[in-house]
């Protein structure tokens, strides 16, 4: 017999014990395996999902977990793949499934949390000082994330379960401050633009300026590049800015 055939049938007890046992296993030692891979994905996903884990009784959470371990295929078994995993499996369940309206987007803000925890760190000898604004284009870093929100996600709790959407959207940067610890900024939607144009691309000042000043054009272009100086400033001083290279 092929070992891949083998492998899959291991896998498939594994995810479901009311698949055929393996060739040359008993359900005893097969159970063993079952418990410890279950328990590692119950873990993983209850501690990248704990907001969202504590809406659900312990019996809800566990059938939860259940599906997505027998049902979904994990491509990686690195904690924040799993995590992705679980976030994606979410997103291709019927709407019905779902508990709450707000379900995929608590989820996505627990995940990106992750995400920026574990993102790589950069050269330091790139950071962008405050000083440096007007020299240099700039990116955000690595470790941050820009995201927005229909849902009020950084207050919902068993206590707090918004049942429609609120406007204006509820914009952040989650990034990873100087002590390495995950930090949430809340933005105004312009700044939210901003911050979403220097995820993606590098801009200098003036570009961004006009960038925004495009997308604002009620609003004079000298109110949006003083405007943009003074949410970068501080944004700056906490070390999220990377600069590429001199302005001429």
């Amino acid at each position: 017999m092929a070992f891949k055939h083998i492998q899959q049938t291991f896998i498939d007890y594994i995810k479901n014990p009311l698949e055929p046992l393996p060739v040359g296993t008993d359900a005893r030692h097969m159970q063993v395996y079952r418990d410890l891979f279950y328990n590692n994905i119950y873990g993983f996903v209850s501690n990248a999902f704990p907001v969202l884990k504590s809406l659900y009784g312990p019996n809800d959470w566990g059938r939860v977990v259940d599906k997505f371990f027998q049902t979904h295929d994990c491509q990686s078994p690195i904690f924040v793949d799993i995590a992705g995993e679980f976030m994606h499996f979410l997103q291709q369940q019927d709407a019905k499934y779902l508990r709450f309206p707000f379900e995929l987007e608590l989820a996505h803000y627990e995940w990106q949390e992750l995400v920026v925890a574990v993102a790589s760190n950069e050269d330091s000898q790139n950071v962008l000082q405050a000083d440096e604004l007007a020299q240099y284009p700039m990116m955000l870093a690595g470790f941050t994330a820009v995201v927005s929100y229909q849902y009020p996600v950084h207050k919902i709790s068993p206590d707090f379960l918004p049942q429609a959407v609120s406007t204006p959207a509820h914009n952040f940067c989650i990034y990873r401050d100087i002590d390495d610890e995950v930090q949430f900024l809340q933005l105004t939607p312009l700044a939210a633009q901003a911050l979403f144009l220097l995820k993606q691309h590098s801009y200098d000042l003036r570009e961004l300026s006009a960038a925004i000043t495009a997308l604002y054009p009620n609003i004079a272009s000298d109110i949006i590049y003083s405007g943009l100086t003074a949410l970068l400033t501080p944004i700056a001083a906490m070390g999220i800015l990377r600069k590429t290279h001199a302005v001429n």
